[in-house]
Order: C-alpha cells, then structure tokens, then sequence
C-alpha cells in the first residue's frame, strides 16, 4: 500500500514539474504593445490573450516542439517552435500589419495596372462593348482614358506625344505585331481582336514593367478569359455581316471559337461616303481560345486569323478628275501558347510563345507591290517571393522577326525590294518591395541585345507608392524605353538604333467603394528619333528628338446614380518634336493639347434597356501647309473636334439583344487636317483638301441571340 502511494505521489510530482510557463509581450511592428491578441499552442487548449498592455502569461502542460501562435484581427499570423520541458519560456512576438485588398498600396504611376487583379483591369469586356462611339473596339474604348489622343483619320492608340508606331500591344503577356486591322487612306482601323475574348483590359501610359519592351509610349495588355464555365452558342445578325460564337466546356478544359463576316457594300450602299469606292471592305475573322488545367497550372492557346480585301479610288488634288485604282489585300495570322503553374519549391513559372504574320498585297493601278512581317516571340518569366514583403520575379524572352518589302516601278520597269533580318535578346528582373503598410517600391532592369546593329542596352525602371491615409496615396515611377525604328526605315537603313524615351510620372488616386479618382503629372524626354538629313528619306539618321509633358484628370463613378455608371477623363499635353523631315523643332501633326471625354452609360430596369452617351472633345491640331513660309512650319491648326455618339441595347427577352449605335449624332464636320499637293498649280499655289470622316455618321444595328440551358445567359458584354 505505501508502496502504490508512492507511485500515485511521484506521478503527481511529475505532472507538476511537466508544466510549462509561457509569458512575455506581443508589440506590433512599430514596437508598441499589442492588447486584444490571442496566443496558444496548436492542437491544444492551453492559451490566453494579451492584457492592455501586450503581455501575457498561460501555463501549458503540453511537452517537447510544439507550435506556438499568435493572432490579431489586422495582423500576419504569427508562428514559432518553442522547446517546453518544464522550464519558464519568455517570448516577445512581433506581430506585422496586415495588407488587405481596400487598405492596399498599390504602384499606380504612369499606369491603371497595379496591385491585386481587381485593380489590374480598368476596362472589362462590358464596359469596352457599352462604350458609346466605341463600336466594341479596343482602342477606340481606351480613347476615352486620360493620355490619349483623338487622332480620328487613324482609329489608333496615340498616348501622351506618342504616335501609333509606338503604342504596343500583348496577349497573355506576348506581343503582337501588327495589331490593327488595314483600312483605305485617311480612315480609322479597328483593333484586330474581339473584346469578348479577354477578361479584362490593363492599359499602361508610361513607367510600365521591366517584362515588357520594344514600346516607346504605351503597353496594352489583354488578359485572356480562363477556362468558361457554360456551354453556349451566340448568333449575330449585323448591319455590316454577320458572325457566330460557341463555347463547349468539359471538366478541367473549355473551347472558344467565333467566325465573323463582314461586308460593307450593303451598309454603303445606303450611308453616303466620301470614299469613292470600288469594292467596299469584306472581311473574314475567325478566333479561338482553349483553356486546360494541368496539376497546379493551366495551359492556354489563342489563335486569330483574318482576310480583309478592298479596293478604291484615289483622286489628285492637283486634278480631282485624275484618279488612280488602289486596291488592298491584306492576309493576317497570330498565335500563342502559353502555360502556367506553380512549383513544389516556392517558384512560379509562366511563359509561352507567340507567332505573328500580316501581309500586304497592294496595287496602284495595276503596278503591284508587297509587304510582309513574320515574327516569334518567346518568353519564359520565374516568380518567387522571397519573403511576405518581398515579390521577385525574373525572365527573358527573345523577339525574331523578318520584314521584306517589294514594289513594281513601271517608269523604270525594275522591282525595287528592301528587307530586314532582326533578333532581339532580352533579360529583365524586378522586385517589388512593401517596406511598410504605408510604402512600397518596385525596382527593375531590362537589358536588350539587337543583333541587326550588334549593340545592347540596360534600361532601369522603378516606381514607389506612398499611402498617408485611408484611401488616398501618391505614386511615382521613372523609366528607360526603347523601340526600334519602323519598318519602313529600318528597311532602307539597318543600321538605325531603337528610339528611346525617358518617363518621369507622379500621380496620385484615390480608390473607394464603386469610385476613382486620380490626377497625374508626367514628363517624356525623346532622343534618337528618325531623322531625314535635308528633308532626303535615303538620308536617315537617329538625330531626331522631343519631349512631351502635361497633366490628366480621370473620376469614375458607379455608385453615387442609381444604376448609372460614368466617367470623367480630361488631358493637357504640351509637346514637340524634332524628327522625320521637319525644319524645327514643333507640335506634331497627331498632337491636340486639350482631350475630355465624359461617358454615361444608364440601365434603366422598367423597359430592360442601358443606353450610352459618350462626348468627346479634342482642341485644333497643327498640319503643314505649304504654301506657308518656311518660319510657319506647322503654324496653321484645324477646326476643333466634337463628337457625340449614342448606343442601346434593349433586352425583349435575356437570351435576345436588340443592339444600336451612332457616332457624330450631331452631324459635325470634323476636320483631322489638311492634305495638299506636291505639284504647284498656275498660281504658284499647292492646293489641298481636308481630312474628314468617310461619313459624318456611322450607324450600326445588330441583334443577337444566345442559345444555351441558362435562359439569362446573353451576349451584352461581347457587344
């Protein structure tokens, strides 16, 4: 009997001396005591929390490594391995602030990509397809933006002093050469790619990332969707032709495809033109998208294909009884493939390969001539983060592609042909830093090796962002960017380098529920811009220079109207440049100092309507008369821009859209500048004519309709 008592006390001994104290103070990471916050070890019951002043104390009779945890409603999550072997354990945890999405900072400069994907995206495929005046085009949505410019006899991106030569465009990441589609002289093009292709639009005007090069002024990155998650059949009827659509879904993969026709006869036939016209524009499109998870990752593949034909007359200034047949065939193929994933090791990889062919075949009455750009891009990009406050990420990708050039000279009877070779290496790293709840920073180097001159180039980017309170935060970024020249020069001169452009960017935004505001200042330094010596295109030099610099205010809101959705873009650009063939240093051709637009776009709920209005608004452009004096180069200007355009979709039922649109509601006669002769006439004068629209309105009407098990399904967002 003594001898179980002795068991039983020396069991109870030794429970006693099996506990552990645990104690000390919890402080956030600015030092200071830390109360409210919850510490215990896991998969036991033993803990406490910390008093007012951040302390605390538990006993534990858990023994050997064990899990020890602290948490804190705002706070990262904070774990250590503690030894308990009966003894006191003091520890002093620090607990770091955590960064939720509304709280973020984000690097916002030059840029509406940054941050979380949310933010990343400032047009969707609805709002792009709303955009009164848009006409469902990429661009002509993004025009609307601050620092861009409307530049109409184009329909092209021109951002910030930039021409269109120098805005690019990417598809998951990879560029496309060639992005717009061809159009007769003096008229818009349209984007090559359908909106409802992409889950969103990221659109940067300057101090974009160290990943993306050869683009001067402008990165347009179009996010492709992932994997769909109905199947569905879509029909269009259109004024101008006609498409169909079918997304087939399986269990880890789906399919996208869609065929588009378009004919511009008809529509012609009824709006007058100023276009005289042989054949109007027929066109046929067909794009596809196919998604397929794997493990951790997902594999993606876009194709889009495309044959536009028209032919026209073109009239002398001198003489418009005189005109010339010109005729345009254009065949155009792009693809990618790229695929994503995580590793078992902390990295990310993504990476992919993209093919790209445009040719042209063009005739001036009868006297043929071709051009043709084939080019592959490979890219492959790791990712890691270092640390919770650290994010890095490093690649490199190769740019190859060959132009060539033909043309039929009847006077000499001689074909006279001009082509290219060129391979560009790249390597670019970046880190972006959170430095505290309130900064972050990202810093990155690209590096290029052009093998057409045999030289290389490091270019820097870095950016910060700085929050003081809630909402509002200041950002601002600089950047080195370079492009090589453009085809047509490049042809004739191989040994011309890439332009550059120097970028300095402050802005700062504000991000509340449903609401953006943002105002941004920003200065561009051009340099080695393509220069004629004496005005002599065989003399082509880097020589050229320019600055652009201005202000822009941007406000959106979709909160404070009930079922309204708006916003509110203004620019100023100051800029000049000497290049090409100009005499002087002057305000280029394609530059409006004042750009606003106001778009509205309305829902109203009792008819199952939205309508859109879009206003848009451009100060007098410069052109170049010359019957001038030299001392007035580029002195004259145009009438200012106005446009007002209006859309509707109205929804009889969910799966059907009856959908209508007309831009220059007010029948303005914009004036995009003037075009003259380069032969004198009896007076001694060289007579010119305006630049104007093709028509002062362009009217669309389509419907469309949209088969699948989900009745409320329909097309409004591929509008």
């Amino acid at each position: 009997m003594t001898r179980i008592a002795t068991w039983v006390l020396c069991f109870i001994t030794s429970q006693a001396i099996a506990q552990t104290r645990i104690s000390g103070t919890i402080r956030d990471g600015h030092g200071e005591s830390l109360p409210g916050a919850n510490i215990f070890i896991s998969d036991s019951y033993d803990g406490t929390s910390s008093t007012a002043d951040g302390t605390f104390s538990f006993s534990t009779e858990e023994t050997g490594k064990r899990m020890l945890q602290v948490t804190s409603i705002g706070y990262v999550h904070f774990e250590m391995i503690v030894e308990l072997t009966g003894q006191d354990v003091k520890v002093e945890p620090v607990l770091q602030e955590e960064v939720s999405e509304l709280d973020a900072v984000v690097i916002s400069a030059g840029s509406y990509t940054a941050g979380e994907e949310k933010r990343r995206t400032v047009l969707k495929p609805l709002d792009i397809a709303t955009t009164a005046g848009a006409t469902a085009d990429i661009a002509g949505a993004l025009n609307s933006l601050p620092g861009t410019q409307k530049v109409g006899e184009s329909g092209r991106l021109f951002v910030r002093g930039g021409d269109g030569s120098e805005a690019r465009t990417f598809v998951d990441g990879m560029l496309v050469l060639n992005s717009y589609s061809p159009s007769a002289p003096n008229t818009p093009s349209r984007g090559r790619f359908l909106p409802f292709m992409f889950k969103g639009t990221s659109f940067s005007t300057g101090g974009y990332s160290a990943e993306y090069g050869q683009a001067l002024s402008s990165a347009l990155v179009l996010n492709s969707k992932d994997k769909a998650e109905l199947n569905q059949t879509d029909i269009g009827l259109l004024s101008v032709g006609a498409d169909v659509a079918h997304t087939q879904v399986w269990d880890k993969g789906s399919w996208s495809g869609k065929v588009q026709y378009t004919n511009l006869r008809p529509y012609m036939n009824v709006i007058n033109q100023r276009v005289d016209w042989i054949n109007p524009t027929t066109s046929l499109e067909g794009t596809t998208a196919f998604r397929q998870e794997m493990g951790k990752g997902m594999i993606k593949a876009f194709a889009s294909v495309s044959q536009t034909d028209f032919s026209l007359y073109r009239h002398s200034i001198l003489d418009p009884n005189f005109k010339q047949a010109f005729d345009l065939s254009n065949r155009y193929r792009y693809g990618n493939l790229s695929y994503k994933t995580e590793l078992s090791n902390g990295w990310g990889l993504r990476g992919g390969v993209a093919y790209s062919y445009n040719r042209n075949e063009i005739g001036l009455d009868g006297n043929p001539a071709e051009e043709t750009e084939e080019g592959t891009h490979v890219k492959l990009v790791g990712e890691r983060s270092l640390s919770r406050d650290v994010e890095w990420h490093i690649g490199a990708e190769v740019i190859d592609r060959d132009y060539s050039a033909t043309r039929y000279n009847d006077t000499i009877r001689l074909t006279l042909s001009k082509s290219f070779h060129e391979s560009i290496a790249a390597a670019f790293t970046e880190a972006e830093v959170l430095i505290s709840r309130k900064l972050v920073t990202k810093v990155g180097l690209r590096y290029e090796y052009n093998s057409l001159q045999q030289t290389s180039g490091t270019d820097p980017r870095a950016s910060l962002a700085f929050k003081p309170g809630k909402r509002g935060q200041f950002s601002l970024a600089y950047g080195i960017f370079r492009q090589s020249a453009p085809n047509a020069y490049l042809s004739l001169a191989h040994q011309l380098g890439p332009s550059r452009a120097e970028h300095l960017i402050l802005n700062y935004q504000i991000l509340a529920d449903q609401q953006t505001f943002r105002v941004e200042a920003y200065y561009k330094r051009y340099s080695n811009l393509i220069k004629f010596n004496n005005g002599d295109p065989g003399l082509i030099n880097n020589a050229g220079y320019g600055y652009a610099r201005g202000f822009e205010v941007f406000w959106r809101d979709n909160k404070s109207l009930r079922n309204v959705d708006y916003w509110v873009s203004y620019s100023y650009l100051d800029t000049q440049r000497d290049y090409m063939n100009y005499p002087m240093a002057a305000v280029p051709t394609f530059a409006s100092a004042h750009n606003l637009s106001v778009v509205y776009k309305h829902f109203i709920k009792a008819v199952k309507s939205q309508v859109g209005l879009t206003y848009s608004y451009a100060s007098p452009r410069t052109y170049y008369n010359p019957n001038q004096p030299g001392e007035k180069f580029l002195s004259d200007h145009t009438p200012s821009y106005h446009d007002l355009s209006v859309n509707i979709s109205y929804l009889p039922k969910n799966w059907l859209i009856l959908y209508a649109s007309c831009t220059n509601l007010m029948g303005r006669d914009n004036i995009f500048g003037y075009e003259y002769s380069t032969a004198a006439d009896a007076s001694g004068q060289f007579p010119g004519r305006a630049i104007r629209q093709p028509a002062t309105h362009f009217m669309f009407l389509g419907v469309f309709i949209t088969l699948s098990k989900n009745k409320s399904m329909n097309q409004l967002p591929n509008l």
